[in-house]
């Protein structure tokens, strides 16, 4: 007979919903949503931008999923414990050396501003290509950087290797279905949000618990962050402090951790009656 601690039934739902929302807001994949936001369409930056992060959380779920197949179920939520420790202890370290305000969130604002820029030349091929191989954006080009060589003509492009040629390819061919806003919303989304805080911590919840109601609970918290993010992030970030918002973080990640480790010795203790 299967012992496992009782829990409630929606819990998971909305431990993952909640862990969306403090890992989240602010973040790189949500000022990317802003931003994109305001040169594009509202509705197709959010299509792109939300279906990258479902796409996200169920390959992280899926993965938490696999695990207790592979290791038993009470190292499963030992280990979530530890990760939900460290990340708790990382985000309270990180805001306790943050200043108030929305300093902070600025300056990330303003570095997803210039890899957005980046993105932009790459994709419509409108800027100049630097020394290392990274296009410049029009707006660098007419602040005097990566000016045309003297014969009127932009600096030569570096060949593609076989291996990139395939992949600009596949990007222009998505570009071409979807649209260059959807795809590079997509894009930015998911590279912003590889290995990340949320990723890691998705994949340990789906270890520990139901993956549907955990994959239920991150979709729905992607959906308002980004919604958030969509139609107002940028005024959003003007008024939120990154430290606040990381200290509170920093609590309920460590009361993750707290009720992870309590689960698992509890776990650890039915699961070892006096048999017959």
């Amino acid at each position: 007979m299967d012992n496992a601690i009782p829990t409630p039934q929606f819990g998971p739902l909305g431990q993952a919903f909640f862990m969306i929302i403090a890992s989240e807001i602010g973040d790189k994949t949500f000022l990317i949503a802003a931003i994109l936001a305001m040169r594009h369409d509202r509705l197709v930056v959010f299509s792109g931008a939300f279906g990258s992060l479902v796409v996200m959380s169920i390959l992280s779920a899926a993965v938490g999923h696999l695990l207790p197949t592979l290791i038993p179920r009470k190292w499963t939520q030992f280990a979530a414990a530890v990760l939900f420790l460290v990340f708790g202890i990382k985000m309270l370290m990180e805001g306790r050396e943050m200043e108030a305000g929305s300093g902070k969130i600025k300056e990330e604002m303003k570095e997803v501003e210039e890899e957005i820029e980046e993105a932009d030349a790459a994709m419509d091929g409108t800027g100049n290509m630097g020394a290392d191989g990274k296009a410049i954006p029009l707006e660098a080009l007419e602040a005097g950087q990566g000016r045309r060589s003297p014969s009127g003509r932009n600096s030569p492009r570096p060949t593609l290797k076989p291996k990139q040629g395939t992949i600009s390819g596949a990007k222009n061919f998505a570009s071409l279905l979807l649209g260059p806003t959807f795809v590079q919303a997509f894009i930015l989304t998911f590279l912003g949000e590889w290995g990340d805080r949320s990723q890691i911590a998705t994949i340990a919840l789906a270890a520990a618990h139901n993956v549907y109601l955990v994959t239920i609970g991150t979709i729905v918290g992607h959906s308002v962050c980004t919604a958030l993010a969509v139609l107002g992030g940028r005024w959003l970030s003007t008024k939120i402090s990154v430290k606040h918002v990381t200290l509170g973080g920093a609590v309920l990640f460590l009361l993750f951790a707290f009720i992870y480790f309590y689960e698992a010795f509890m776990y650890s203790s039915v699961s070892t009656p006096d048999s017959i």
